[in-house]
């Protein structure tokens, strides 16, 4: 996989991010950004001046695209790297042909309107064959890439060969790399943390200490337990890395927007107020809506989502919803 042409589409963070491992294997690689004024300051400043700026890159090893068809046509590795909210609206205004592609998901979340996760939404939409569909997943966070900081990725796929291919990507002395086949599994894990590490912020926000965190981090990951349980039969360990280890980063980092979005809410913002200053998007918000109604279908009881929900969706007080939760955690 290393030979062929990988393109990263998305500008953020963890595409910045995601770019940087990719060039410390690869001596040169396509990238989209949504954002033409950002192509042309990269090309002329070596760095991305809204995310990880940073990072320096060397633009002769970079073909840009700001068109996404252009992109994809001349690539045969698609990594995508958008917030989930506009990945349909993204690849659904071209007509884009992915059948040829192997198609890697980096983003973390469900695609609203769909309640699908991303990787069936290609399958499903684009009619990509699981075994040219893979992930890449935490725990991370894009800052702590861009420092060179120790970090550990999980690579999935149907297959160990592929896993193994994904993680020849962005392997790096600072990256250390875990594989595994729960692809289904550790992305909708990859969802519900977010959601997790919003009632984390909320906790916080409310003036709730971290001996109230740590319970309720403990039960959010049996939350997760039961939800992908019923779901998706597979055999995992949700105590690994990739379920447990994302969580926790997620719910106690600096870094995480999820956390800080959550803490915004348990402070008083209202949700549009909160929307508005995140200069970058809270995945979480869009999960915690997406997850409830998935739910409606499964009734898994999962009282921390929920309360999520209702504070968010259902304009409930936050301090009167934490106050109810703590007679369901144990």
């Amino acid at each position: 996989m290393t030979s062929r042409k990988v393109a990263v589409i998305g500008g953020g963070s963890w595409a910045t991010g995601i770019a940087k491992m990719l060039l410390g294997n690869l001596s040169h690689i396509h990238w989209y950004i949504y954002e033409k004024e950002i192509i042309d300051h990269i090309k002329k400043h070596r760095r991305n001046p809204v995310y990880l700026s940073t990072i320096e890159f060397d633009p002769k090893k970079i073909t840009f695209f700001n068109h996404l068809r252009d992109a994809i046509e001349c690539s045969q590795v698609i990594i995508v790297v958008v917030p989930s909210v506009h990945i349909k609206p993204l690849f659904e205004k071209e007509k884009i042909d992915l059948s040829d592609k192997f198609l890697i998901n980096a983003s973390k979340g469900i695609i609203p309107g769909e309640n699908i996760s991303i990787t069936e939404y290609f399958r499903k939409k684009y009619h990509v064959p699981e075994e040219k569909i893979g992930l890449i997943s935490g725990p991370s966070h894009a800052e702590e890439i861009a420092m060179e900081r120790i970090t550990y990725l999980t690579c999935a796929a149907s297959s160990e060969k592929n896993a193994e291919k994904i993680a020849s990507l962005i392997r790096q002395h600072y990256v250390k790399t875990v594989t595994s086949l729960d692809v289904t599994g550790i992305e909708y894990g990859a969802v519900m943390k977010n959601i997790y590490a919003l009632a984390a912020g909320i906790a916080h926000g409310l003036g709730y200490g971290d001996n109230f965190t740590a319970v309720l981090i403990a039960n959010a990951i049996r939350e997760m337990e039961r939800m992908l349980a019923k779901i998706f039969h597979h055999e995992r360990r949700l105590f690994h890395s990739a379920y447990l280890g994302d969580l926790l980063v997620t719910a106690y980092s600096q870094f995480s927007r999820n956390r800080t979005f959550g803490m915004m809410i348990g402070k008083g913002y209202s949700v549009r107020a909160a929307l508005v200053e995140m200069n970058q998007v809270a995945e979480g918000y869009y999960a915690t809506r997406c997850i409830h109604e998935i739910n409606q279908q499964y009734k898994v009881n999962i009282p921390i989502a929920e309360t999520v929900y209702n504070v968010l969706y259902k304009n409930s007080p936050a301090a009167k919803e934490f106050e109810m939760l703590c007679n369901t955690l144990k």
